[in-house]
């Protein structure tokens, strides 16, 4: 089996088995699974109580995300929103609320019992303008420029090939739509075995990027206006139980892990065309060009 392959093997696995403890019994059992990111202080205290006053409690439940990127940009009526690796579907319901019944919001996740848990609490807030999709988030089911705004939910970073991501939906996204995304990043240089131990705690089963590296390839795959926001910085007391746990002189690595690892807002546009003036990509204006 790839590296690629069971990666998408361990996400699905892992975040089945958290949406059928949610489904099953109402509550998340896999607490404190480090590979889930479901313990203090990283995923905890993301949403206001007015936003989970708007959804099911079990979409709140079945949150495993490191931010809340609906609160961090700004989302107009009738736009249309993608959100890579919508779990429980918590920022898609938020998503539709704020683009209205003339806008869309899309989830996108590949696993069956996620996508049967946003349904059942789609279904349970009456919310019509909501349509979640079965698929890879490196290969997005929707039509080129098709999407104003793409989100994500610290999911990129599950990826083993995060530049298809990024190509793809820079690929989705309409001229001039945004890209905005909470993901966990690495600041500097960290020593590899100390990333990885960090990295188990963090549940980045793939490895995040380095802040500079995540924005060069951002870069590369066509976004501009690339900015990335920290919006929680942890240090190694964050991790201390977990680590000591593995067998890992805390102490001894302090210095190499504290504010090395945080949870960022990361934002980026597609440009729109260089033709701008009505009608100036017209069939008429392309052929005169020629």
């Amino acid at each position: 089996m790839s590296t690629t392959d069971r990666v998408k093997e361990e996400v699905k696995q892992k975040y089945g088995s958290a949406a059928r403890s949610v489904s099953d019994s109402g509550n998340f059992q896999a607490c404190c699974d480090p590979g889930l990111r479901c313990c203090d202080p990283i995923t905890t205290n993301l949403y206001r109580a007015d936003e989970k006053g708007l959804i099911p409690e079990k979409a709140i439940l079945a949150s495993l995300g490191c931010g809340n990127p609906t609160a961090l940009i700004e989302l107009k009526a009738g736009e249309v929103v993608l959100d890579l690796g919508s779990g429980g579907g918590i920022d898609v319901l938020l998503s539709a609320s704020r683009v209205g019944p003339t806008g869309k919001a899309y989830g996108l996740d590949m696993t069956d019992d996620m996508l049967a848990l946003a349904r059942e609490n789609q279904r349970q807030a009456g919310v019509e303008n909501v349509e979640f999709l079965k698929g890879e988030i490196e290969h997005i089911p929707l039509p080129d420029n098709s999407v104003d705004v793409v989100i994500s939910n610290c999911v990129i970073n599950l990826s083993a090939d995060k530049d298809r991501v990024l190509r793809d939906a820079f690929r989705v996204l309409k001229p001039g739509g945004r890209f905005a995304v909470s993901d966990v990043v690495v600041r500097g240089e960290v020593p590899e075995a100390v990333r990885q131990s960090m990295m188990l705690w963090v549940g980045c089963i793939a490895g995040a990027l380095e802040e500079q590296d995540y924005r060069a390839r951002m870069v590369a795959a066509g976004f501009a206006q690339v900015e990335m926001e920290p919006t929680r910085i942890y240090n190694v007391e964050d991790a201390r139980h977990f680590l000591t746990e593995a067998g890992i002189d805390v102490d001894a690595i302090a210095s190499q892990v504290n504010g090395k690892f945080m949870s960022a807002f990361i934002r980026g546009t597609k440009p729109r065309a260089e033709c701008c003036q009505p009608g100036c990509c017209s069939p008429v204006a392309i052929s005169a060009k020629g």
